[in-house]
């Protein structure tokens, strides 16, 4: 076995990196394909999720096979390589095997024990056995790997050490409020009808929010979630609605989670704070424009914000192309040292903006940008969880990556926003599990157990090629025992030939199962060289042994099996 990884994960890279390495489909079809016509891969696959990117591939050699894996990395994630290379790791042989049953059985997740991991493994040894990259050692490893993570969800406690990364996202939402006591009677919108917003809107229903809008680009499948929601029998009510009236949908709902495969923003800083601001009115912008309302004189602002402020901010941002978000919640509360800063508004921004002209405002905007990338030098986690959940007029969980939630929005008052970057922060304190030493235990096991099964398997087409040759050895002799004595009569021919191969049988017996319980053993690996050696085996047939064992239907392993 010469198994090796390189990837990155959301503890090696920051959420920037992650985002912009993210693979497409088509990207991690293309990757596949040429880890295999790279020279030093002979099978690999893929294992590509919101908060990890890792290729594993058996490889003949070492140094030259992390070269190329990290190079086809950069290529195909579209990250330089000089750039990607500080966040990569590599794993090899039994280490790779430990770092993905530790990655099957929640230990390396994002929040610990969540188990929608092992649905990602099984879907990257999907990828690889629908285009054939994946051979008997990735086939081998990611079988077990998913029986491993199953093995301790069952045998232990892991699944009270995390959960979901739904639920979590939920929690921080919440802000220490219970989710169920928060969630209860709200409305919420769920963009994306996959498997990660399948279970968010699942988790919805069951905490208790009142109704749910699924928006997905397929829409039959936005309303097959829909029904699967209102057959739930948690009395919430459910429907589809096309990806055009997201927009609209946003100024009705209290809470969206977000999680789609687009490559660029689903939700602009733009849409969100036009939701907030005319939200409470009762009807959707498009809806007002149809009916041929008049603007609401007093729409809903959030708390603390002049209304006349924030409409001459979305005035100026229209105008100048540019979302001037920051000016109004920068000049609310604006620093006893503003002016020796250099804001362009001043120190009472309520009264300084009024009759500013909109490139005062951008240079206001650029300021408010600058203290705010101050503020984002300093832990985050603070400056997000400041505000109560019952002071949040719109709380967004986007669980996309790369995001589907611009990240601006969080400056919006009124706005909550938990996104991959955020949770990874939040769980970065959460309390370990007990059984998290169990799980540890486990994988220790699984992966000796692994290790001397695969070291085992590598000689045993080496046994099979001396057994074989031994044979051919015993009807050459006999072949030859027949010309010397033709008077033999059937019976004593079949006697002597089976006294013959009990005899070379038995000579062998105990050397060639001596030599699988060596090889199996760490540093076990050189035995079958020697075997190969002492009996001057043919390495040619050694190797038409091991393509035949490959080629065997009954040694395939079943990608339903371990599901």
């Amino acid at each position: 076995m010469s198994l090796l990884v390189v990837g990155l994960s959301h503890r090696s890279a920051p959420v920037s990196v992650l985002e912009r390495a993210s693979l497409s489909a088509d990207a991690k079809t293309k990757l596949l394909h040429d880890t295999l016509a790279a020279e030093p891969a002979t099978e690999a696959t893929v294992l590509a999720t919101c908060n990890r990117i890792e290729l594993y591939a058996d490889v003949d050699k070492f140094h030259a096979g992390v070269a190329e894996l990290s190079t086809l990395l950069a290529q195909h994630s579209g990250v330089a390589l000089e750039e990607l290379t500080p966040y990569l790791y590599v794993h090899y042989e039994d280490r790779a095997v430990h770092h993905l049953f530790s990655v099957a059985c929640g230990l390396d997740s994002m929040v610990v024990g969540e188990g929608q991991i092992l649905g990602q493994i099984k879907d990257a040894l999907a990828l690889g056995q629908e285009l054939h990259s994946a051979g008997r050692l990735i086939n081998d490893l990611f079988q077990q790997a998913l029986r491993v993570g199953k093995r301790a969800h069952s045998e232990t406690g892991i699944d009270r050490a995390g959960q979901s990364l739904v639920t979590f996202g939920l929690e921080q939402l919440a802000v220490g409020t219970p989710v169920a006591e928060w969630a209860r009677g709200k409305r919420a919108l769920v963009i994306g009808a996959g498997s990660m917003s399948s279970l968010a809107a699942a988790t919805l229903a069951r905490v208790g929010v009142a109704e749910i809008a699924v928006a997905n680009r397929t829409a039959e499948r936005a309303e097959r979630l829909a029904e699967i929601l209102v057959a739930s029998g948690t009395g919430v009510t459910a429907l589809a609605i096309p990806m055009a009236e997201v927009a609209d949908e946003l100024t009705r709902v209290d809470v969206v989670v977000s999680c789609t495969g687009a490559t660029g923003l689903v939700l602009t800083a733009d849409d969100v704070l036009a939701a907030v601001s005319w939200g409470a009115a009762g009807l959707a912008p498009a809806e007002r424009q149809e009916r041929g309302a008049a603007p609401d004189p007093a729409p809903h602002t959030p708390a603390g914000l002049d209304a006349d402020v924030l409409a001459r901010l979305v005035a100026a941002a229209e105008a100048g192309g540019r979302l001037a978000d920051a000016g109004a919640a920068r000049t609310i509360s604006a620093p006893a040292d503003a002016e020796a800063d250099g804001c362009p508004v001043g120190l009472d921004g309520r009264s300084a903006l009024t009759g500013v002209d909109a490139n005062s405002l951008e240079l206001h905007g650029t300021w408010a940008d600058q203290g705010e990338a101050a503020a984002q030098r300093q832990p985050r986690r603070s400056a997000r969880t400041q505000a109560h959940a019952t002071d949040v007029r719109l709380a967004l969980l986007d669980l996309a990556m790369p995001r589907d939630i611009d990240a601006a929005v969080h400056r919006i008052p009124g706005v909550r926003l938990v996104d991959i970057e955020s949770l990874a922060e939040a769980s970065a304190d959460a309390p370990m599990a007990a059984d998290v030493d169990a799980v540890r235990g486990i994988v220790a096991q699984e992966v000796a157990a692994f290790g001397a099964a695969q070291r085992a398997a590598h000689i045993t087409p080496t046994v099979v090629a001396l057994r074989a040759m031994a044979a051919e050895v015993v009807a050459m002799e006999v072949a030859r025992l027949d010309g010397r004595l033709p008077d033999l009569d059937e019976r004593q021919r079949a006697e002597v030939t089976q006294t013959v191969r009990r005899v070379v049988d038995k000579l062998l017996h105990a050397p060639t199962v001596r030599v699988k319980q060596l090889a199996s053993e760490p540093g076990g690996a050189g035995y079958a060289d020697a075997l190969r050696e002492l009996f001057d085996l043919d390495p040619q047939t050694v190797a038409s042994v091991s393509r035949a064992d490959a080629a065997d239907p009954k040694n395939d392993d079943d990608p339903g099996r371990a599901s």
